[in-house]
């Protein structure tokens, strides 16, 4: 499988800090998965359990790592110190756990940017966190591998996507076995933080300029797909669509009316395409102000969600499924996979 720019192999973690009495051995041994993208910095620690894992430790935060690229091709100052300092607690957490075996991955942000090399060096230095730039294509399979048990059972292939925040992956794969069969992947050069700022409509003040700034987002996710677009078959069977990412699980909360995200409620959920088009236009009408103003959204997510909800549109347009089933799992849960089942894919 291609590589990135340093060698993707597990590594083993800093060792934890001699305090206490030694961990029993082999029922104490811990994997952890790290996964830093153009917006989100996400850990999971876990043990063995059974054919798969309970996870024992969990950290996200919002660096927007990728913030401003897309204008200066750099990693910024500012976005590097705010993921350093997100860093140096997953690194923690690594020590405290007894974590055996890591492996933490960094994807289109350092792909692209001048400085990812320089950053990842740095990363190292400082929290001994070794990070692999890995490619697109393994990101797609990483995600693919760690959520594809939702997918509904059905015939002829599925789609599984996922919408980053430098990129969206989309993969087709063959399902009846154990493990789903790739037939075909594309990785677009748009997320919810490099489309947002290419367009600039987190700047829209009105209701025109808004429909007017997705309307150019939903013709640029739909150029980019083209490739892909051409490749397909009209589906066998019923068409099978599955999500991951902070754009699905966050418009799948909007959707069912939480007060605060719940993953129990949403991770496995099956909601009615045109029920996430309902949202997803209603959204991209909002204000930035009035995004910030409905649960699971805040802040945080108010200047980036439209366009995640464009990427999505674009999606439910070229695959025709009447259902979408939403996944609160991925990268991280397929580095473990084969981290502790040694999965293939």
């Amino acid at each position: 499988m291609p590589r990135g720019r340093r060698v993707s192999a597990a590594r083993p973690a800093p060792p934890p800090a001699a305090k206490g009495p030694a961990p029993r051995w082999p029922e104490a041994r811990h994997y952890a998965a790290l996964d830093l993208g153009t917006n989100n910095c996400r850990l999971l620690i876990a043990r063995p359990q059974g054919s798969g894992f309970a996870v024992i430790d969990a950290f996200s935060r919002i660096v927007r790592l990728g913030e401003g690229l897309a204008t200066t091709g750099r990693l910024s100052d500012a976005a590097i110190e705010r993921t350093l300092a997100a860093l140096r607690i997953c690194a923690d957490k690594l020590k405290r756990r007894n974590v055996a075996l890591a492996r933490s991955v960094a994807t289109q942000a350092c792909r692209q940017a001048e400085n990812g090399a320089e950053f990842i060096e740095r990363a190292y230095r400082e929290t001994g966190i070794a990070l692999d730039i890995i490619t697109a294509e393994e990101e797609a399979r990483l995600a693919v591998l760690g959520c594809h048990a939702l997918l509904e059972p059905g015939d002829g292939p599925a789609l599984v996507f996922d919408i980053g925040g430098g990129s969206t992956e989309l993969v087709l794969v063959d399902s009846h076995a154990p493990v789903p069969r790739i037939l075909d992947w594309h990785s677009a050069p748009w997320g919810v933080v490099s489309l947002s700022e290419a367009t600039g409509q987190s700047k829209a003040v009105d209701a025109d300029a808004r429909a007017a700034a997705y309307a150019d987002m939903r013709a640029r996710v739909r150029e980019s797909f083209a490739p892909f677009v051409a490749r397909l078959r009209p589906p066998k069977g019923t068409p099978r669509l599955l999500g991951t990412s902070g754009t699905v699980t966050t418009l799948a909360s909007v959707h069912l009316g939480l007060a605060s995200y719940d993953r129990s409620a949403v991770d496995g959920l099956i909601v009615p395409s045109a029920a996430m088009r309902a949202v997803s236009a209603r959204i991209a009408a909002m204000s930035v102000k009035e995004r910030a103003q409905v649960p699971c959204i805040g802040n945080e997510r108010a200047d980036l969600v439209s366009a995640g909800c464009a990427i999505l549109e674009t999606i439910l347009d070229i695959w025709p499924a009447e259902r979408l089933g939403i996944a609160d799992r991925g990268i991280r849960e397929g580095i473990l996979r084969r981290l502790i089942g040694g999965a293939p894919l």
